[in-house]
Formats: structure tokens, sequence, C-alpha cells
């Protein structure tokens, strides 16, 4: 991996690297995401053509050990890339049987170059390669999800005969014959999610359309593919390939003449029956192409569009790695984007970029949100509805785990419907064992934070009102109803869950899966319960009057929401916060042996179980869990959460926490590298800078040995975003002043912000080391309160405030 700031390259060609690579370069609009294979490939081992629609989800039934278990996927939807060529041999009466197409055994590349232009999403493949009579041909090509019509993928292809000169066919595609196989754990399961229901050609364009078995979900494609030499159209005879049932095919046969260049445009639309349409999905794409410019018009569109975004969403640093931020934004905008608002739909933890944890919302939102809130606020309000449009299955839920209010799934889908899985496989071992990750119901407590950070970053009390404040109080009111009283302590417990470490779902000494009591989870089920009381009185009074009548909600449950709020029981041991409640009577963990053994342990559950052993048996951590709450809120509000709950909390209590936590951790997940970055960054400035160099290698690098390939991690990417945006800033929100506390590690020089803020776009947030500005950009919105380093202003339209960092306050 090598380039710039803005352009990311590979050279060679690495089967080994190739999953990789084609998570990284995939390219998306919001829409639909397609993975980075070349357009001749096929799943292969290697290779892995992958295309992904925003929230088209369908549910399966595997048998598993016996046990039939249903799954809801992410759709491998068809792929529009296939694209080969051929030289024609023989005597002119066709195409001799023996000749190979591009990507066959006895045709494949000798070399390739990747570029992938960050500004545009735009990638181009480079390529020299020889076919078995020995005719070297160079091909480029470039492919781009447009960002300005979301149903639209464009691939150009150039080829160029380097010595020799004939005719050359050229074979284009539209492939619906696919199947989910793109996660080897998944494999045995059932993976088929389509069907094919018709294929057609008229005139230059054919077309596609699949479904899936039983919901009936249509998806339609239709392809165009024209030759140019230059800048004139050539004429090449197309015939139709319609024979095999999900396949359709374009041949194009042209003449060629050694070192002049051909172009081929492939233009495909994409749509599905979910779409607002008055014909089938196949038909309207065959209505869009017949509308739609050249390839160069359509790519002078799309790189429009991405320049817009780029002026909304500008982060400079001056930092070795610059251009992986870039990359980590690019990915954020590319899987959900102006074009997803209106799809109801979540972010899946691994984009829209693989098959890896089966394309589900998990909470990664929590780490998400916060980046789209100064940038992109309407797709942070739209993630929230995606949310409440599934309040009612969440009181579902909670009902029938017999409690009141609404309890979130840990992962979501479709209908928000709990999709974790039951089951699942260690790869080391080959045993399918019991998932409980399920009882991670400290979901909901994000889900309220993030409309509070929401409601914060923006002011939006219209949708506080409409949808925000009845998301938080139905969470409070579950954790509410959750809470058991202990006369002999005289606090409550919240038992049977599982807290954001994962690797402890049970105790060795019970037979049960949960535990009782994780730190987290009380810590933030008292912080909702506060602000679900805190949030009423900024909705409209009539507004609320309604909300609490609806809900049900008086005085008497208010009350006992507060005494809940105020007696959760916190568990400590040894001056620190305990994990949960349990957790000093586990044994300690061999550290150093298991890394002779393994070295790489991050999966110290797997590991483990894979040597008859569990990981409930032991102080080990996969991510930081207690230490989550300094991550979500400053030193100070951590203080006053545990002084409400009756926690002694003196201003040594994170630094003891997080020195007795962090030798414990295995960093099993890439959050974990993102949490402990922020809780160091202003105690232990090295060690901040270690972990917020592993948050940014994290997928670039796949440093979880082969996880990227399936699937990046949106939460640790927009995670490394923010560490520089927000917490080396020192960026926050006290009730409407922005504040800025800047503490840049030395080996960051320069930062540029451009923020969205109280209806202002573009304020331009400048930080170096002796330096800070804020400057409020021309208009006519309201005057901001900012306060920098302890220096405090109201600048208007237009304004800016400089402040020397030098000077001690």
């Amino acid at each position: 991996m090598n380039g710039d700031a803005w352009n990311l390259r590979y050279q060679g060609l690495d089967p080994a690297q190739e999953g990789l690579r084609e998570a990284l370069c995939a390219v998306g609009n919001g829409w639909f995401v397609t993975r980075a294979a070349a357009p001749e490939a096929v799943a292969d081992g290697v290779h892995y053509p992958g295309t992904y629609l925003a929230g088209v989800y369908h549910r399966t039934v595997s048998t598993v050990q016996g046990r039939a278990v249903a799954n809801e996927d992410l759709v491998n939807c068809p792929n529009w890339l296939p694209l080969a060529f051929r030289a024609v041999d023989g005597d002119g009466d066709g195409v001799a049987a023996s000749v190979p197409w591009f990507g066959e055994p006895g045709f494949s590349a000798l070399d390739q170059r990747l570029e992938f232009d960050l500004r545009h999403a735009i990638l181009t493949r480079r390529r020299r390669c020889r076919d078995g009579r020995g005719r070297t041909t160079d091909v480029v090509q470039r492919v781009f999800a447009h960002m300005g019509r979301p149903h639209l993928g464009v691939l150009v292809t150039q080829l160029t005969p380097v010595d020799w000169s004939g005719t050359v066919e050229i074979r284009s595609g539209l492939e619906g014959r696919v199947v989910n196989d793109g996660v080897a754990r998944y494999r045995g399961l059932e993976n088929r999610h389509l069907v094919p229901t018709g294929q057609d050609a008229a005139g230059e364009l054919v077309r596609l359309q699949v479904a899936t078995p039983d919901s009936g979900l249509r998806i339609g494609l239709a392809a165009r593919t024209r030759v140019r030499s230059g800048d004139s159209e050539v004429p090449a005879p197309l015939v139709a390939r319609l024979d095999t049932p999900g396949r359709v095919d374009q041949l194009l046969t042209v003449a060629v003449r050694q070192g002049h260049s051909l172009t081929v445009e492939k233009t495909v639309a994409l749509f599905t029956s979910r779409d607002r349409l008055t014909t089938e999905p196949a038909t309207a794409a065959c209505e869009l192409l017949a509308e739609a410019g050249d390839a160069a018009a359509l790519e002078r569109e799309h790189r429009l569009r991405w320049a817009e975004l780029w002026r909304r969403c500008r982060i400079g640093a001056d930092f070795e790695g610059a251009g992986t931020i870039h990359l980590y934004l690019l990915h954020l905008l590319q899987t959900y984007s102006q074009h997803s608002v209106d799809l109801d739909v979540g972010i899946p933890a691994r984009g829209l970029h693989g098959e890896a944890y089966r394309g589900h919302v998990f909470w990664d939102e929590l780490f998400i949100l916060p980046w789209f809130n100064r940038h992109l606020p309407e797709l942070s309000r739209a993630v929230l509805r995606y949310r409440h449009h599934r309040l009612d299955r969440a009181r579902r839920t909670a009902a029938a785990a017999g409690r009141r209010g609404a309890l979130f799934p840990w992962q979501s889908g479709s209908d928000g419907a709990e999709e974790t899985q039951q089951l699942h496989l260690n790869p080391r071992s080959g045993r399918w064992l019991p998932d409980h990750s399920r009882l991670q119901h400290h979901v909901g407590s994000a889900v309220a934070y993030n409309v509070w950070q929401y409601h914060q970053a923006t002011g939006d009390t219209e949708f506080l009102a409409q949808a925000g404040a009845e998301l938080v109080l139905e969470i409070a009111r579950f954790w509410a109803d959750s809470a058991e009283f202990d006369e002999g302590i005289g606090r409550y417990h919240i038992r049977g869950v599982v807290g954001p470490d994962e690797y402890h779902d049970a105790y060795p000494w019970a037979s049960g899966p949960g535990i009782d009591d994780n730190a987290y989870t009380n810590v933030m089920a008292s912080w909702t319960l506060h602000t679900a009381r805190r949030l009423l009185p900024l909705v409209p009074g009539g507004r609320r009057a309604e909300l609490l009548e609806r809900l049900g909600i008086d005085a008497a449950e208010l009350a006992r929401w507060a005494d809940v709020e105020h007696r959760l029981h916190v568990p400590l041991h040894d001056g620190v916060i305990s994990q949960f409640d349990g957790y000093e009577r586990l044994e300690e963990l061999d550290w150093a042996g298991l890394r002779r053994r393994h070295g790489d342990i991050r999966r110290l559950d797997r590991i483990l179980e894979a040597e008859g052993d569990s990981v409930n048996r032991y102080r080990a951590s996969k991510q930081a869990d207690v230490l989550m709450l300094w991550y979500l809120f400053p030193p100070a509000e951590v203080r006053r959460l545990l002084t409400r709950l009756g926690v002694p909390a003196d201003t040594e209590l994170m630094e003891r926490t997080a020195d007795y936590y962090l030798p414990r951790t295995s960093h099993g997940s890439t959050l974990s590298a993102v949490v402990h970055a922020w809780v160091l960054a202003r105690r232990d400035r090295p060690a901040s800078w270690r972990f917020f160099q592993e948050a940014v290698a994290s997928d670039a690098h796949d440093i979880q040995g082969g996880t990227t390939a399936e699937g990046v991690h949106l939460g640790a990417m927009a995670g490394a975003v923010d560490l520089l945006e927000r917490c080396y800033s020192g960026l926050s929100l006290h009730r409407e002043t922005l504040v800025l506390d800047p503490a840049l590690p030395p080996q960051l020089g320069q930062l540029d912000l451009t923020l969205r803020h109280r209806g202002h776009d573009g304020v331009l947030v400048r930080l170096t080391h002796r330096h800070a500005s804020v400057t409020v950009p021309p208009g006519t919105a309201a005057p901001i309160h900012v306060r920098v380093h302890g220096t405090e202003a109201t600048l208007r339209a237009g304004e800016t405030l400089r402040v020397d960092l030098t000077v001690t306050r």
C-alpha cells in the first residue's frame, strides 16, 4: 500500500491480498457498494465479486447440529461488472473455441496497478496481459458508483493492442447466479438468496431481473455497452446471449490496430421493488439508461458531487497516515449518504463491503454518529429514525422478556427483530457454540446516547418531540423495569447481561448465561434514566403532555426512575471499578505463556476454547468495557455519574482503572484501540498515539488477520477520524457553547477541521501547537458562542477568534 494523501495505490498481483484490496477499494454511493473485484473475475477463493444494496436482506433457514437456524443476510446482489475480451482467430467463420476469454486459464494479467482516487471515489486498474498466442494488450479500467445518480454504475475499459492488430470480441454481461459465499465460517449454511425471474434484450440494452425466493423482493438491472475510438462512437455489431437463466451477455466485435486504443463504456442501472416505481425494476433501469449521458458526462457529474461532499467534510491532518483518514472518510460516505436517507436503513457494522456479521447493524453507530453530527447531521437523523421506526418491535422484544419499555436488538437487519445467531463457529476448533451476545442490552443506552448527542449538536427540538424523546423514554422504562432491588445492600441489580467486553458471557460457576451488574451497563442505564427526565422539559409543552399520556408515564413512574437512577449497584475491587459483580473471583491469566504459544492472541476466546478452556474463567477482556465510560463522557462528567450512584470517584480513578485493565485486554475488537487512545490522550500521550496508529492501521493493514476482506470496520474507521477531530482537538459542546481544548500529540502538526454547527456550514477550526482559531463563514445564521483554551467569545458570521495556546490559563 502506498500513495499520497488522496490516492491509494497497490502495485503488483498478490492473491493473498486480493480480498483486502477488493474491500478497501470498493466504490459506492450509499444506495449500493460494489467490491473492487476485477470485471472478469469470478468467486474463486482469491477474488470475490460483490454488490450490496442498502437494506436488501433475505432470511433463510439452515440446519446446524440437527437444529433449524434462521439467519437474515445482507444479500450479495447481481454482479454488474462482468466484462472480458479476446482476439478473434480463425478464417472468418467465427471464433475458435480454443481461444480463452481474458481472465480464463491461458489468458491472464502479467501485472497490475490499482489507483484509488479518494477525492472522487474512482478506481483505476492498469494491467498488461498476454494470451496463449503471445498477443499483448494493455488494459486500463475505471469504475465508479455515481454519487449524484444512485442507481447508476459505470465501468470504462480502454484496450490497447501492444504488438498485434486484428479483431477483438468483447463480452459484457450481468451475472445473477450469485450466492453469499464471502465468509468462510458461514459456508455450509444456506447461501442462495436470489432466483432468476426474467431477462431479455432491446436494442443496445440487455436487462436481468431476479427476486428473493419467498419475500418476493425484485431486483432489476439493465446494461448499455458502447465502443468509442477517441471522441467517436464505433459501430459494433451487438449479439445478445440470453440462453442461460440468470446470466445475460452482449457480444460486440470490432477491429483494432496495434498501438491504437479502443474504449468500451459500460453503464448499468439497478433498481429494486422497494423503490417508488410505476414499472418493474428492470424496466425502470432501461428507462434510466435511455436518458443517461455518456461515461464522460456521468463522470463529470460524479466528480462534482464528491467535491461538494469534501467541502463539507474537510479534514487536514499533518501526520504520516493522513491518506488513510481520507480513505476511512470515503468509506463512511460510500456506506451512508444522502441516498440512504429515504431507504429506512441502518449503518451495517461492516459497511456494504462484504458479508461479515451478515451485514447486520450493531451499536457501531455510537462511534459513527458523532462525526455525522458535525458534518452531515441529516444523516444522523435518518439513522435515528431507523431506530424509531423499529420501536414497536423493540417494545415487543422487551415484552417477550417480561419487561416494559423497549429492548433493541444487539444485531438488527430489515425489521428490527433480534438477528443475533444462536450458534457461532469457532474456526480454530471447528465447533459450533452457543452465542449469548444477544444479552448485550446496553445497545439501548447507545441509541439513547445518540439521540441526546444529536440534539446537543443540532438543537433539533422538532426531532426530539417527534421521535427522539419517545426513544429515550422507552429505553429508560426498560432499564427501570429490569432493575431488581436488593434489600440487603439497598441497591438495584441488573442481572443476566453481557457487556461490551463480550468475552464474559457467563460465570464459570453458573449453569446459565449472563453476568450481573456489568459496570458499563449499569452506569449507562443510570445515565439514560437521568437523561429521560432531563429531556422532558425540552419537549414543547403540548407534545410533552401528549407523549406522557400516550406512553402512560405518570409521576409515580418518574419517581421510580429517579430512585433506580441513584441506586443501581456499581461493584468495586482493589480500588477500581469492577467490570461486573464477581470479577475479582476470576483467575489471572498467563498472558506471557499464551503469547509465546500463539503470538497474536487478539481472539483469546477462540484460542482458549480450542484448548478446552474458557475465557469466562479469567480476568481478560476483548475490548475496553469499564473504560468506555471515559470514552463517552469527559472525566468530570464520569465523576458526576458515579457520585450520583454513591461510588467514590476521586480524580485518580480513571488512571487506576486504565492501569488495571489495560494489561488484561487482548484488543480482540478494532474498537478497543479507539477507546484506549481516547482515554490515554491526556495522561499518556505516547501510549495514546500508539493506539491511535493501531486504529488507523486497523483496516488499511488488516491487523485482525484477514477480517477486512470480509467487510470494513466502519466503527473503527469513524473512531480513528474522531480521535483527530474531537479527542485531540478537545472539541465538545457544553450546553450551546462550542468548546476547544486542544492537546495535539507531538507527532501531529497542523489540524484543520470544517464543521457544521448551529446552522453554519463550514465553521473552520485550525489548530497548531502554538495557536488555535475558529472562523465562522459568512451567512445569515445566528452568532455562536465559543470557548477556546479558556477564552470565550461570541462570533458572528464572518468573524474569527484566534487564541495563543502557549499562554497558561
